[in-house]
């Protein structure tokens, strides 16, 4: 997310999916079930009518079993190009903000481009607080989930991240040894190259620790590097020599997984980083199910990681 104006926030995403099936996926009901809200939350729909003056009806159900009602209001509906709505309220309380979400097909799927209008720059920022305490931004990244598996069958798991840097620094900051050693570890640990040979074909050995007595060895294999847009790598733990072994933590973790890395420009000093994680290959029910239900906690440690480069790109 980011902010164009004091009042608002701005969000982009592009999809990997048909332009109907992505106007499907966020108007219907049965299907923002599989992928409305933060990680962790269930939705339960009352009514909806998707139509200038309808209103969908729904309460969110939090992982701590704190319901939270809701009654989105429909002003404007264009199918399959443009929804306004005003979101955050119920019968008890105002809207919070009213939001423009604009769908447009492009060449490799779609993109869509949400405004989010609060009344004030104070309740502009109090908003962007709140949305990212509670994980919201995950909501649009599961919706990428969802698409990929009613697509493909496949389970993945995406995050986003937009950076206040030029899309060349933050490239620099995946690729470089001595920058990616500053923040690519979860908070609370520290990660040190014993190999970093970053290019298409090179490997990396590395050792990450958390200054209690803990280190995990892990290796990389980077099967592309395409500047400044693209990286594609597979990991893997491994013990000090090197051999390949399981998670320390999870037995039943899958062995390597692919990861790759998209960087978007969104203006000369921002960029967003789109990074998809998936077990490649053939993996065993319980592996797929471990990788599944571990979301939530890789969203905790890549945010970690991305909060530590957050940093790394201001200073």
């Amino acid at each position: 997310m980011a902010e164009t104006n004091a009042n608002d926030i701005t969000l982009t995403r592009d999809y990997s999916a048909p332009l109907k099936m992505v106007w499907e996926a966020f108007t219907d009901a049965e299907q923002a079930a599989q992928w409305w809200g933060p990680r962790g939350f269930t939705i339960t729909t009352h009514t909806k009518d998707l139509r200038p003056g309808g209103s969908w009806h729904y309460t969110m159900h939090g992982p701590d079993g704190v319901d939270y009602p809701n009654k989105t209001r429909y002003l404007d509906v264009v199918e399959h190009a443009r929804l306004v709505y005003d979101n955050g309220g119920n019968d008890e309380q105002k809207p919070m903000f009213r939001v423009t979400a604009l769908f447009s097909a492009t060449n490799a799927g779609t993109r869509m481009d949400m405004t989010m209008h609060l009344p004030s720059p104070e309740a502009a920022k109090a908003t962007r607080a709140f949305i990212q305490k509670a994980g919201g931004d995950a909501t649009w990244d599961r919706l990428a989930e969802y698409l990929e598996k009613k697509l493909s069958g496949k389970e993945i798991f995406v995050i986003n991240r937009s950076f206040a840097a030029p899309i060349d620094t933050v490239f620099a900051a995946w690729t470089d040894p001595q920058r990616l050693s500053q923040w690519s570890s979860p908070a609370g640990f520290s990660v040190a190259f014993h190999r970093a040979d970053i290019r298409s074909g090179g490997s990396t050995f590395t050792v990450m620790t958390d200054g209690k007595g803990q280190a995990m060895h892990g290796r990389a294999d980077y099967l592309a590097i395409e500047k400044p847009k693209r990286i594609a790598y597979t990991q893997q733990f491994c013990d000090q020599d090197e051999r390949v072994t399981r998670h320390p933590l999870s037995s039943t973790w899958p062995e390597t997984m692919l990861t790759e890395i998209q960087l978007t420009a969104e203006g000369p000093d921002h960029t967003r980083v789109t990074l998809t994680w998936t077990p490649p290959g053939t993996v065993n029910a319980t592996e797929l199910a471990t990788f599944v239900g571990a979301r939530t906690g890789m969203t905790q440690g890549w945010t970690g990681s991305f909060d530590k480069l957050e940093t790394y790109l201001v200073g």
